[in-house]
């Protein structure tokens, strides 16, 4: 197969256009295109006037041989790679079946956490998938409680639970992790196996939705569990068993549940999420080797998507092919911070996102329609433990907390979010109402100053960058925007460090993989990491090595993050 990639033409190109380019591009006569399949399809609106459909597609052609050799040099043209999955273990049965067999333990059913039992399912090994929370409608339930009535379930929420906080998102499946092996093909021929719809595998910016991936996640517990894997809910990890050998040398022996059983476990892997506090205390706690990472926080920013889709596209604000306007925005404020928009979600609503009582967290959701009146997206300052909250791994854990604590009082101690209109917020005044735009939030704000729910270097900085923002994208700055916060669960603050083997550097068989270990953020990058830890559980468990491009991809997953 041949690679074409930069094929630009209008957004109302005809349906033949496409086929006529890549004769064109390639000098060939239309019999001998074999046929062609869409890779990707993009656009371009960097200018309104002139948008474009940008695509890379994959054709087969007569003569292969003899048109490369002919195109040999040319700007994107080249052979397409194999980014179809190659397994390296098939032959879990002929030792999982053996006497004595102990399955791998995954702990935590998100993305990374699924991903990694589905693997180490169809290669035989039947994993143990331990989830803290309920399964994906129970879970939605208890979540629509918080957002409904106020009412919180500290393990079934936003956070915990089955498909992991992923689920309650804009479902976005693009990411700029480096993928040499291809993991991230094979999750999405995963989702849409699961359900998910066929154009995520060739649009830029694939998305799914809540609703979607209820049930693909649902689908794929069938799968996981039809090939011999099992799910236990409801049950959080209450204690990590260690034994040590004669060297000093330390490695899991076993897992203690919160109702005290034990399960003996040599290979365990620790997909829990960014939210699982009590879970990194504990292995704190045990000495497990942790580091302090850097994070940011902020607010949401909603606008009417009119708003946003007017600024982007202009007269073809509208169009089906586009959908609903999203944005990617930088700032680097005076004060040296850097200010962004994190998780933006098209036609999508504010939810409540905390897991823990007494405080307030942010996030963004969309359906798969992203109908929604409003836009919004985070925007973040980042920080560092360094200038921020020294103090050690947990630090980080600390400085979340207390400030949303302070959104939870500032709200009204209710779970209401504190919120602001921007031009209240730039002039450095409460809110004492809000204006045209209606925040989604629920159960609902209170108007107020977010000057009191964040440090006073990220309200600066954003005060500063909301002014920028404003000249990048006509009416960002507007004066009844609404600001919700807070927003601080952007990442991890912490990363447990780990070989090229996968496993942590002091604790053997222990595999510390996805967000919460500080190896991925958003979908598509835990559940890339899932594949990645399970290819190396799976070689461990076969007395294999794990060879070395599969180190090369753990090794950049620790340095992208």
């Amino acid at each position: 197969m041949i690679r074409l990639t930069e094929i630009r033409l209008p957004l109302d190109h005809q349906p033949d256009a496409l086929v006529a380019e890549i004769v064109r591009r390639l000098g060939i006569a239309g019999e001998d295109l074999l046929n062609h399949t869409i890779f990707r399809r993009g656009y371009d609106a960097r200018r309104r006037a002139a948008i474009t459909l940008v695509y890379t597609v994959d054709c087969a052609v007569r003569n292969e041989d003899v048109v490369l050799a002919r195109l040999s040099g040319t700007p994107h043209v080249g052979v397409a790679p194999d980014t179809e999955y190659h397994f390296v273990l098939r032959d879990g049965p002929d030792f999982a079946d053996r006497p004595g067999y102990r399955r791998p333990v995954v702990i935590g059913a998100g993305p990374c956490g699924l991903l990694a039992g589905l693997l180490l399912a169809q290669m035989g090994l039947r994993p143990l998938i331990l989830e803290r929370g309920k399964v994906v409608r129970e879970r939605t339930v208890d979540t629509f409680a918080l957002w409904r009535k106020s009412v919180l379930t500290p393990e079934s929420n936003v956070q915990f639970g089955e498909g992991g906080a992923g689920t309650f998102s804009d479902g976005k499946l693009y990411s700029q992790v480096s993928d040499p092996r291809h993991y991230g093909r094979k999750v999405l021929h995963e989702f849409v196996k699961a359900g998910a719809p066929e154009e995520i595998l060739y649009l830029s910016k694939p998305h799914i939705g809540t609703f979607r991936l209820v049930s693909m996640v649902e689908h794929i517990r069938a799968e996981i569990e039809a090939l011999g894997g099992t799910y236990q809910f409801d049950t959080r990890v209450e204690d990590i068993l260690l034994a040590t050998d004669e060297t000093g040398a330390r490695r899991v022996a076993g897992l203690r549940l919160a109702d005290g059983e034990e399960i003996a476990a040599d290979h365990v892997v620790l997909a829990v999420g960014h939210s699982a506090r009590d879970t990194f205390t504990m292995l704190h706690g045990h000495g497990v080797a942790m580091e302090a990472k850097p994070f940011s926080i902020g607010v949401r920013i909603e606008h009417p998507q009119s708003v946003i889709d007017a600024a982007r596209f202009g007269a073809q604000a509208g169009n089906p092919l586009l959908g609903a306007a999203d944005y990617r925005l930088v700032h680097h404020a005076s004060n040296g911070r850097a200010v962004y928009s994190f998780c933006m979600c098209p036609g999508g609503t504010v939810v409540a996102a905390t897991s823990e009582e007494g405080r307030v967290v942010t996030n963004g959701m969309s359906q798969y329609s992203r109908a929604e009146r409003n836009a919004n997206a985070g925007i973040v300052v980042g920080v560092t433990p360094e200038a921020d909250y020294p103090g050690g791994p947990l630090a980080g854990i600390a400085f979340q907390r207390h400030w949303e604590r302070q959104a939870f009082l500032a709200g009204g101690g209710d779970y209401r979010a504190p919120a602001q209109r921007v031009g209240d917020f730039l002039a450095g005044r409460p809110s004492t109402h809000l204006g045209t735009v209606e925040p989604s939030y629920r159960p609902g704000v209170t108007p107020t100053d977010l000057a009191i729910c964040l440090p006073d270097f990220v309200v600066l900085a954003m005060r500063e960058a909301l002014a920028a923002f404003g000249g990048q994208l006509d009416g960002f700055d507007m004066a009844d925007a609404v600001l919700t916060g807070v927003e601080t669960r952007t990442s991890s603050p912490l990363r447990i460090p780990r070989g090229p083997d996968g496993q942590c550097t002091n604790v053997a068989g222990l595999y510390p993989a996805g967000e919460g270990a500080g190896y991925a953020g958003g979908i598509l990058s835990a559940a890339i990491d899932g594949i990645r830890v399970a290819e190396a559980v799976a070689l461990t468990m076969a007395g294999r090595p794990v060879d070395g491009l599969i180190r090369q991809t753990m090794t950049r997953a620790a340095q992208a993050q």
